[in-house]
């Protein structure tokens, strides 16, 4: 498996794999009709066109040859919202915004790879911290965040569509 820094040339394959990873992640209660408003809010290809676009903003995917399994996105600077602002202790701080895998790659090692190059550029840049917002019935990527070391810290709301999910806090110093 390789892992590759994503080009502005790359948002429609990246967008293409974020729209089938995101309901993974998702409680078994959320409709399709609010994965569908999120992904068409925040995983178009017209979003990573943004995200590629902003300084602040790093994309890795990993993968065999053409074919891609997994991406990791992290954003640099200081939570925008108040809630996750106060739980995060330690500045400067970079958020793991999104990292998701195929299902057919569960368990193949290209999720720690993943996260091991976002952790590893944060540190690299200067964070003192990472930090990440996981939906609380997500057993499978609590327990892979918590074998990382990113310790829950707080909660927060996350909107999906017209539903607000109930997402952990963890942070992880660096």
């Amino acid at each position: 498996m390789s892992i590759s820094r994503a080009l502005p040339a790359d948002a429609h394959r990246v967008s293409a794999l974020a729209i089938e990873t995101f309901p993974l992640a998702c409680p078994p209660g959320t409709t399709q009709e609010n994965i569908d408003q999120f992904c068409t809010a925040k995983l178009s290809p017209e979003s990573f066109e943004a995200y590629l676009a902003d300084p602040r903003i790093r994309i890795w995917f990993g993968g065999h040859g053409d074919e891609l399994l997994g991406y990791v996105m992290s954003v640099s600077g200081e939570p925008d919202d108040l809630v996750i602002a106060e739980a995060v202790s330690a500045r400067p701080t970079v958020e793991i915004s999104k990292i998701y895998v195929r299902a057919s790659a569960h368990g193949s090692g290209i999720a720690q790879q993943l996260m091991s190059v976002a952790v590893e550029n944060a540190r690299a840049e200067g964070a003192q911290s990472v930090w990440l917002g996981v939906n609380q019935q997500n057993e499978r990527a609590n327990t892979f965040y918590e074998r990382n070391g990113f310790l829950v810290v707080g909660e927060r709301r996350f909107q999906v569509g017209d539903s607000l999910e109930e997402d952990f806090v963890r942070e992880k110093v660096l």
